[in-house]
């Protein structure tokens, strides 16, 4: 619009805004979910400086603010991914095989915690805890278990990996060749997101400089070896759900992007070479409009700064390609069945955000382990919204729209001041060595709780409409027969394999790892012995030595 257009809005919207005053309002404030206060009414004086060819563009063009696909999902429909795992490996490929048959299109490993930390689960540490929250994998011999009968050529695999996410990746890949794919055709995403672990979600195992070694040497084996292989997924997932708003998520979650494209360049790879593989993982909240901007924006982030920071070439490089979930922490054990509600609308804002994968919550989990009736409802509403709701059938619906095309650039804008912060900081490991993500994420989640206990933000069934009834529901619950055949299962694959191949592979590991040759093989080579990850993660730390947080007070 010219600026007498823009004036003579202006000059209306005042006299609207005082006949607006003089009518009463609800009385809690007006903000969103990350405590950004919302207008009460948005006009094209609100993004009167938008440049549609430069800010917007069209689908599939830089700087991809409409999604990174021409066709969207007129294409293809996103990915259908539900996150899933328990007990042993039998219990979990049960599950994923009654996935695939209700129609998910991709799977999405949960491993328990012990495998997480890097213990096999006859260690002592992992007492009580093996397939607790996740599938326990010890070695090859369950990677093979977990995926029988499921042609890893056919279906994508992500697995939510950090610390030790290269032993479990490679038993994938020597899986894949056990089963005659060629590694050239295994497609997935593994999630090897190490920094937003000392940011965030804190399950590491090594000290940063070797952790990012073990992440370039991916890059490099998988560019050269596994090219369909989406080599990490920088999560702010995690960050979101440890409590950052959602201008934090993506900061944070890009911040750590940049530093590991840095990584790559600075270990000798050209950026085009691994930058089409890397992949981002964020948070659906319930805060619908604030989502679908966030997404909007971070794409735009991503594509400027790849091209005019880091001298990308390949388009692919550019696009941001992303998986979400919907938010875990947004879920209440008080009426549950709420929670279905929560993430049939934060999965809608992923849609509409322009989403390539997306896991949908069971309104179960905030409890346990989600059960098949549960799990399966959530898969049903991603495929409700997918070929009911007509959402699918039109690109990016919501652009032009001025409340959105404001938040939009206000999540940038927001986004960049952070950026600013780190770089003053001397870059993201500096700035997680002085705490400065963790302070920013502990502020911001005591503020949301401050407004939720307060009234200013409401959660239904829990401090408003709460009628302090408490719902019936089944739950998943795991057994301690499933530790002990597990331990036991260990215990038989320990006395049958060949442990003088298993020592030689563990010493050659141990002697690359004092080098700089690149990790990968090695690691391949003990997995293919059926070396344990315990015994493969005892055999770096040996190396690279353990990390220890630094405590603020």
């Amino acid at each position: 619009m010219d600026k007498e257009n823009i004036k003579r809005i202006g000059q209306k919207k005042e006299i609207w805004q005082e006949q607006a005053d003089q009518t009463s309002e609800r009385g809690e404030p007006f903000i969103t979910v990350s405590g950004r206060p919302v207008g009460a009414l948005y006009t094209p004086l609100d993004i009167d400086n938008l440049d549609y060819e430069n800010d917007l563009g069209f689908p599939g063009r830089y700087p991809y603010t409409r999604g990174v696909q021409t066709n969207m999902y007129r294409g293809r429909i996103w990915t259908m991914r539900q996150f899933s795992g328990f007990g042993d490996a039998f219990d979990s490929n049960r599950r994923y095989r009654y996935l695939l048959e209700q129609g998910q299109t991709g799977l999405s490993v949960a491993f328990d915690m012990p495998t997480i930390m890097g213990y096999d689960s006859d260690s002592e540490r992992s007492l009580g805890e093996v397939g607790r929250c996740g599938v326990a994998i010890d070695s090859l011999e369950d990677m093979e278990v977990l995926f029988d009968q499921i042609p890893l050529d056919q279906v994508t695999t992500s697995m939510t990996i950090n610390g030790p996410a290269a032993i479990l990746w490679c038993m994938y890949l020597a899986n894949a060749e056990n089963q005659g794919v060629s590694l050239a055709k295994v497609g997935g995403t593994i999630q090897n997101d190490i920094l937003k672990e000392y940011i965030a979600q804190k399950s590491w195992i090594f000290p940063p400089e070797p952790s990012m070694r073990l992440i370039t040497d991916i890059f490099s084996f998988s560019a050269d070896h596994v090219p369909r292989w989406n080599t990490i997924s920088i999560s702010g997932y995690h960050i979101r759900e440890a409590g950052s708003t959602a201008a934090q998520e993506l900061a944070f979650t890009l911040a750590d992007g940049f530093a590991y494209v840095e990584a790559g360049i600075k270990a000798g790879l050209d950026v085009d070479r691994f930058a089409p593989r890397l992949s981002f993982f964020f948070n659906a909240h319930i805060d619908f409009f604030e989502e679908i901007c966030k997404y909007r924006a971070a794409r735009r982030i991503w594509a400027r700064r790849m091209k005019e920071h880091y001298g990308a070439r390949d388009e692919r490089s550019l696009k941001m390609r992303f998986h979400t979930q919907t938010a875990g922490c947004s879920l209440t054990a008080q009426e549950p069945e709420n929670n279905i509600v929560r993430t049939a609308i934060e999965a809608l804002s992923a849609v509409l955000g322009g989403t390539q994968s997306l896991h949908t919550n069971s309104m179960d989990e905030v409890m346990a382990l989600p059960t098949e009736k549960a799990v399966k409802i959530a898969l049903r509403t991603q495929q409700i919204i997918a070929y009911e709701s007509g959402a699918a059938n039109t690109i990016d619906p919501l652009a032009g729209s001025y409340y959105v095309e404001a938040l939009t650039d206000q999540l940038e804008s927001e986004a960049e001041a952070y950026f600013q912060k780190i770089d003053d900081l001397g870059g993201v490991l500096p700035a997680i060595d002085q705490g400065f993500f963790q302070q920013e994420i502990a502020d911001a989640a005591y503020s949301y709780q401050r407004a939720v206990d307060q009234g200013d933000l409401s959660v239904i069934g829990v401090n408003r409409y709460n009628t302090g009834e408490q719902a019936e529901i089944d739950l998943l619950k795991i057994a301690p027969e499933v530790e002990e055949k597990q331990v036991k299962r260990l215990k038989r694959l320990k006395e049958k394999r060949d442990g003088d191949a298993v020592n030689r592979s563990l010493e050659n590991l141990k002697k690359s790892a004092s080098g700089s040759d690149n990790l990968i093989p090695k690691i391949l080579d003990s997995v293919k012995v059926y070396a344990t990850e315990g015994e493969i993660v005892a055999a770096l730390k040996e190396v690279f030595g353990e990390y220890r947080e630094k405590p603020l007070f």
